[in-house]
């Protein structure tokens, strides 16, 4: 150590200008660090989505989703598979192990592809090729509402269409899309009488259409010298020419209508001839049996409002290494100029702009960071006077500032964790000056001089404190080493702390000797002081005398302090990770499973007038149908579901947000008896969409009924806890189904086939798609349905459905060929854990309650039901996290403890010191229980780094 201070001593000049640097580079650094709300971390999970038309839930899992899954699990770097059969679709979740960062992840994905490939020809007749997704995790961090008073939906669309191209040539933005699109679409509403009396059939529309509207190859032709390709016209300009598109019965329907008329009407040979002519030379257009008509999609898939507006979502991306702040600047700047040209009436509203929270969090971190500097510096002055105090704090404002360029050299970004990590860092940072200092200043006031002062001084502390420092250091290693997403999301943590510390350390070697011998005072001559002949110390030498005195009793009451202290430390509320202070908070409406997403839309509409009514209320956008685009990284949107909507209420301060909650629930229980309110807050870190989740899994043929029994059971025991709320199985409620009973004798006597059946049910109210009409680069489906007074009735009249047979323009009624129409519950949803069919009770807990309490009160009555044999209980949700999260600090405190104690070793040489320091740390308890429960604060991931830090120190 001597040397090092040695050589800083004899080139002032070099040392000073590393200061330099580091000062200027340190505040280039920092304006050109990117900004983040919260640090990234990876979502490993891709979604595998199969459509399999007409299928119940039974037959979507058995024939798609396990096939798919057996396919799946192949995979070793499968960490669970979580699926979803319900009728007509599959959904299975991949989640992926937590070793494969996404550096890793791009294989695994192709390598998922590969298996999903190779099992789709496996799949049955009817099911669609499945859809991998993995880019489940991609954030949308801007999304608008576009809204248009007095302006119809296609102008609406259109307008935002044109946005979407200028939003998506600003500089930092990787992807922009549209959310609540209605799928326009080409009505033909007939009469199934009208049609049967014309001698037609459905299948006459839609095989016209499709040879009429159809992309053709033509070839090409040559003349002596060029090669033109062959473009015949007569595609449809415009749905009204649809109408005029002439019918011609195809050869089956004119012998089958010729073959019924001889039979009635006795004809020769020549009548025969006669009846084909005339049946081939009737002219009937589609417009005298249907009604033509573009309209949008009914039912919707997905529906979006703004403050009670219909509303067109705008979402947008910035790119991954752009600095979100500077990309909002210049989203600003475009939209400015965009809503410049818009006409009167069309609006375009902030949903979530990633930015203003960006620049918001961190400056309250910059802030925060700044505050604690001050304290430090005012701290130290006090005592140790102007001189001590100006050294140790520019040592610790250039150590920051040499840690902002290793971030900018390293692409670490302004965010929460690590600016949290100056500030946690911060108190251990100012040690090794304040010891280096400390020391040079005894060894003057003992009468050395200057140099020698400073090359003793700091000699002598020097290797204890890079121990020290390493320790301190080797305290965060756990987290860097954790494979868990809460470990890769507090990586950065790690590294800046490790960075700053031990820069601190080479600031204290190199930088503080020199500063003080230029700039403390030298004492006078005379004789050696002895540094603790003060006041101060007296006193304390005084104290710890008596202590030593009563040894016993002292360390009696240090261990009942300790006891005490961890008695009092099951009375902490537990939590993963807290809520974060985002002005902003979700509403989830969950009606009945079965109910029309027209009345979940005018559900939301009466909650949303009431929620504007608030004086704190900036705005509440509503997504209907599904949840909104993923926003906001932690928080997972939610799967399609025709009977979900979702509230996004903005607040002008997120002080506003309990106050709202409380005011409001009362109102949803009042008013929303049919469904299910939920009030989300957003948290900090990754967290789950419901902290509380017990999973029951069956054997591999689990009774769905025996689940749902055993469910309910779990339920019904939340439901008294008045710590829960919003309790519900994820199976969801039973649904009714209308089953015509078909039967084989009669469909066969009336030529009437199954597929015939379910062709006339489809178009009969939902419609039945028979072509494709290009408007553009748009492709608008033609769908073929009853008129809508035939559909208001089908349930009430749908014995009486028309059925025409394949082989046959002449129809009979349903009631011909069915034994009756009957009802029947079914569960709308099988949902599989690993391919073992399972239930999961999710809840939430109550305002101002934690998980761990809601827990607490349940589970010794979940731990009484008996289950049958091979059926298993399993805790997910936030008791799942924070039991994997502390378990994957195990692998690198191991490391981390065994480094700690050869570092020990190494400065004591001795045993008996390092027996009591290690004895030293569980005191910190004490401090620790007292702090959280006089200040009721919970004990989550964020204390327990708090804690480490303690241990470190």
């Amino acid at each position: 150590m001597r040397g090092i201070v040695q050589y800083a001593i004899n080139h002032r000049v070099v040392v000073y200008f590393f200061c330099l640097i580091l000062f200027i580079g340190g505040i280039i650094s920092f304006f050109t660090l990117g900004q983040l709300e919260d640090p990234v971390f990876t979502v490993k999970k891709a979604v595998v989505t199969t459509k399999y038309p007409g299928a119940s839930p039974e037959e979507v899992e058995l024939e798609v989703t396990d096939r798919i899954e057996i396919a799946i699990q192949e995979m070793p770097q499968i960490k669970h598979l979580y699926s979803i059969s319900r009728a007509g679709e599959s959904i299975i979740e991949v989640d992926i192990k937590e070793q494969y960062w996404a550096d890793r992840l791009p294989q695994v994905w192709d390598e998922l592809r590969r298996k999903v490939n190779d099992i789709t020809p496996k799949l049955p007749p009817g099911a669609e090729k499945p859809v991998v997704g993995d880019d489940f995790g991609f954030v949308y961090g801007f999304v608008l509402a576009m809204t248009g008073d007095g302006y119809t939906y296609k102008e609406l669309e259109n307008y935002a269409k044109v946005i979407k191209k200028e939003l998506s040539l600003v500089k930092g933005v990787s992807r922009v899309g549209l959310w609540g699109v209605q799928q326009k679409t080409v009505y033909l509403d007939i009469t199934e009488s009208q049609l049967a009396e014309l001698n037609l059939t459905a299948e006459t529309v839609a095989n016209t259409l499709e040879k009429q509207n159809m992309v053709v190859n033509s070839g090409f032709v040559d003349d002596t010298t060029n090669r033109f390709r062959i473009a015949p016209t007569g595609e449809f300009t415009s749905p009204e020419e649809i109408g005029e598109l002439i019918l011609r019965p195809g050869p089956n329907d004119i012998i089958t209508n010729i073959v019924a008329a001889s039979q009635e009407n006795n004809l020769d040979l020549r009548g025969f001839n006669r009846a084909i002519r005339e049946e081939s030379s009737n002219v009937i257009r589609i417009k005298d049996v249907a009604r033509v008509k573009t309209a949008y999609r009914e039912p919707p898939i997905t529906m979006m409002r703004f403050d009670g507006q219909d509303a067109i979502g705008i979402q947008i991306a910035g790119a991954d290494d752009a600095n979100i702040v500077k990309v909002g600047g210049r989203l600003y700047k475009t939209l400015d100029q965009i809503v410049r040209h818009l006409p009167v009436g069309v609006e375009v509203h902030k949903v979530a702009w990633q930015s203003d929270l960006v620049d918001a969090s961190v400056k309250g971190f910059i802030i925060s960071l700044a505050m604690a500097v001050g304290i430090v510096l005012i701290v130290l002055i006090i005592p140790s006077g102007f001189r001590m105090g100006a050294i140790i704090g520019s040592d610790l404002i250039i150590t920051i500032l040499g840690t902002f360029i290793y971030m900018a050299i390293n692409e670490i970004p302004l965010q929460r964790m690590s600016l949290g990590a100056l500030i946690i860092s911060l108190g251990m940072m100012v040690d090794n000056s304040i010891v280096v200092s400390d020391a040079i200043a005894v060894k003057m006031r003992q009468g050395v001089n200057r140099a020698q002062a400073a090359i003793e001084g700091a000699a002598a502390s020097g290797w204890p404190l890079l121990s020290a420092t390493l320790v301190a250091v080797l305290a965060f290693f756990p987290i860097f080493a954790s494979s868990e997403d809460a470990g890769e999301y507090c990586r950065t943590l790690f590294v800046v702390v490790a960075v700053s510390l031990i820069l601190s350390w080479v600031i204290a070697m190199v930088v503080t000797p020199l500063q003080c011998i230029d700039f403390l005072k030298a004492e006078k001559k005379g004789e050696a002081q002895d540094e603790f002949d003060r006041p101060l110390f007296r006193r304390l030498r005084k104290v710890l005398s008596k202590l030593v005195q009563v040894r016993f009793l002292t360390i009696a009451f240090l261990a009942g302090l300790l006891v005490a202290a961890v008695f009092g430390f099951g009375f902490v509320k537990q939590m993963f990770f807290p809520d974060s202070t985002r002005p902003q908070m979700m509403v989830d409406y969950w009606a009945p499973e079965g109910t029309r997403i027209q009345d979940v839309a005018e559900q939301t509409k009466r909650m949303e007038e009431e929620i504007i009514k608030n004086p704190n209320v900036e705005s509440v956008t509503t997504f209907i149908g599904a949840g909104p685009p993923r926003f906001y990284l932690p928080v997972d949107p939610e799967k399609p579901y025709q009977s979900y909507g979702q509230l996004i209420i903005n607040f002008k301060s997120y002080k506003a947000v309990d106050p709202f909650i409380a005011e409001f629930m009362p109102w949803t229980e009042q008013n929303m008896t049919d469904a299910m309110v939920r009030f989300r807050k957003y948290a900090v870190g990754p967290g789950d969409a419901w902290k509380f989740e017990l999973r029951i899994s069956g054997p591999g043929e689990a009774d769905l009924t025996t689940l749902r029994n055993l469910g309910e059971e779990v339920k019904a025991i939340g439901e008294k806890s008045p710590y829960g709320a919003d309790w519900r199985l994820d199976m969801r409620n039973p649904v009714l189904k209308v089953l015509p009973e078909y039967d084989q004798k009669r469909g066969r006597w009336s030529s009437v086939t199954r597929l015939d059946l379910a062709n006339a049910t489809k178009r009969a109210y939902d419609g039945r798609q028979i072509g494709i009409y290009r408007e553009g680069d748009d492709l608008l489906p033609i769908v073929l349905r009853n008129v809508e007074r035939e559909r208001a009735d089908l349930l009430s009249s749908m014995d009486t459905l028309q059925i025409k047979p394949s082989e046959s323009t002449k129809t009979v009624p349903l009631s011909q060929v069915a034994k009756g129409i009957e009802s029947e519950w079914e569960n709308p949803i099988i949902t599989r854990w690993d391919r073992r069919r399972s239930v999961t009770v999710q809840s939430s807990p109550k305002l101002g309650v934690t998980f761990a309490e809601l827990r607490k009160s349940v589970i010794d009555e979940i731990d009484k039901i008996e289950l049958p044999p091979g059926y298993e209980i399993f805790w997910d949700g936030e008791q799942d996290s924070t039991v994997s999260s502390r378990r994957s600090l195990i692998p690198g405190i191991i490391p981390a403890v065994v480094l700690i104690l050869f570092l020990l070793v190494a400065v004591f040489n001795a045993v008996r010191p390092i027996l009591i320091i290690m004895l030293t740390i569980p005191f910190a308890i004490i401090g620790i229980t007292t702090g959280l429960l006089v200040f009721n604060i919970p004990f989550g991931f964020m204390a327990l780094l708090g804690a480490m830090s303690l241990a470190g120190m």
